[in-house]
């Protein structure tokens, strides 16, 4: 009876884990043949992702849990910074021990587009609870610059060279 009720649990839910519309087609479309049962229910995912901005760096906050540190793949090239790695299905148990499977796994890349004003060859990685921090530090000619305004009147003696020059002084 058990095992009844996990097929028709699967039959009724012929799109478990497909989150898009094309995944939906390859999957009833038979785009996945050649996969064995635990690689047809993986599905593609994007890690989520903060970026913001202080005086001295762009900063990138990534959610990469059950991420191996050592699986990342972090690039720039040509102004883009490329974020690679992989969450890994847990195969310690069985599938057929999972009672709903809703988290993504397999490979990711994400892409960001940097303006000219990050030292690439600066950037830092940290990876700690589960979240990839970078920080990509401005080049000096990039970070904002605040120019003093002297208030007050005209030295004297420019005034007063003034004064003393002009025609009708006498």
């Amino acid at each position: 009876m058990e095992a009844y009720m996990r097929t028709m649990n699967r039959l009724e839910q012929p799109f478990r884990g497909a989150t898009t519309l094309q995944e939906q087609i390859n999957h009833l479309f038979g785009n996945g043949l050649g996969h064995t049962a635990e690689e047809s229910n993986l599905t593609p995912w994007a890690p989520a992702v903060d970026i913001y901005e202080t005086e001295h760096e762009l900063v990138v906050k990534a959610d990469l849990p059950d991420v191996n540190p050592q699986d990342l793949d972090i690039r720039v090239e040509n102004n883009i910074l490329t974020i690679r790695g992989e969450r890994k299905f847990d195969t310690k148990a069985h599938e057929d021990n999972y009672l709903r499977i809703e988290r993504a796994y397999g490979s990711f890349s994400r892409s960001f587009s940097l303006a000219n004003s990050v030292k690439s060859d600066a950037i830092q990685a940290d990876y700690h609870n589960g979240v990839l921090t970078l920080s990509l530090p401005k080049r000096e000619e990039a970070k904002p610059k605040q120019i003093k305004v002297n208030v007050g009147a005209q030295s004297g003696p420019r005034v007063m060279a003034a004064s003393a020059g002009s025609p009708g002084a006498r």
